[in-house]
């Protein structure tokens, strides 16, 4: 079993930056790689990023490339979702997730169906 706990998120103007950290604990040594998504009021959830723990390999969605930055510290069992230019469509609750398969094509790390284990999330708001 892998624990994630989300935090770092709040209420940012549009514009502003937020950088929210996800750790990990238990049996971290069967991650692979370690997502990023979120899920708006009354939307599906959706990928945001991803990373690999092995190659530190990173994966973004379209709608955040260029403006957010996935990063991990092996040492601390953490990955960080650095958010900047943040606009109010980036409102919605954040996710980590990790996953315990080495996953064969890139597709498979925008699928949250390929993840493993989940974290509580944590509201990011950006006021407009």
């Amino acid at each position: 079993q892998v624990q994630l706990v989300e935090s770092g998120g709040g209420l940012v103007q549009a514009g502003g930056s937020l950088r929210v950290s996800c750790a990990a604990s238990g049996r971290t040594f069967s991650s692979y790689a370690m997502g990023w998504f979120r899920q708006a009021p009354g939307k599906e959830r959706e990928f945001v990023a991803a990373i690999t723990w092995r190659g530190g390999r990173t994966y973004y969605a379209d709608s955040v490339k260029g403006r957010f930055t996935i990063s991990g510290d092996n040492a601390k069992n953490t990955v960080y979702l650095q958010m900047n230019s943040l606009k109010p469509e980036d409102t919605a609750v954040y996710y980590c997730a990790s996953a315990r398969t080495l996953f064969t094509a890139s597709s498979y790390y925008t699928t949250s169906g390929m993840y493993d284990y989940w974290g509580q999330g944590t509201q990011v708001t950006v006021s407009s």
